[in-house]
């Protein structure tokens, strides 16, 4: 137990997908997203598909894989400030209802954006690209490994 802090983890960031009601918050999210961009009347409905993947897949990339440490104060010595939130999900442990979570919702964000686009070529380039370049860095290969030195420190 920790003394003096409001929660019992020694790092929350280790079990905040796990909490409850964040996966609805997440599908919510990314619904009201496809929604505000649904409105603004100049787009058509394949390129706000792709947008609305795009702009997930970017947000995503950035909060779990880009951004390192802990948003708060925690008593282990430093030891999480040069993990990814991606890789201190769970402590680290692969195949966790959070991370198939996390690794399926882009998928299914994906299939659905191809299906809408009627498989246009250059919307299926564009979302080709940003679907790899959210689920590589999730793959247990590329835990803890920093391709040519990027997000070292």
């Amino acid at each position: 137990m920790n003394v003096g802090v409001a929660h019992s983890e020694v790092n929350p960031n280790t079990r905040v997908m796990n909490s409850r009601g964040i996966w609805l918050a997440y599908g919510i999210s990314v619904g009201v997203l496809h929604v505000v961009l649904l409105s603004i009347p100049f787009f058509s409905v394949a390129v706000v598909w792709t947008l609305t993947n795009v702009i997930h897949n970017l947000v995503m990339y950035v909060l779990l894989h880009a951004v390192k440490g802990t948003p708060f104060e925690t008593p282990d010595q430093g030891r999480d400030r040069l993990l990814t939130h991606w890789e201190q999900i769970d402590y680290g442990t692969q195949c966790t209802a959070a991370r198939k979570f996390l690794s399926i919702s882009p998928v299914v964000l994906y299939l659905l954006t191809s299906f809408y686009t009627k498989y246009d070529p250059a919307h299926f380039v564009i979302n080709t690209a940003s679907l790899l370049s959210v689920l590589l860095p999730k793959l247990p290969q590329f835990h803890g490994v920093r391709v040519f030195g990027i997000n070292k420190y």
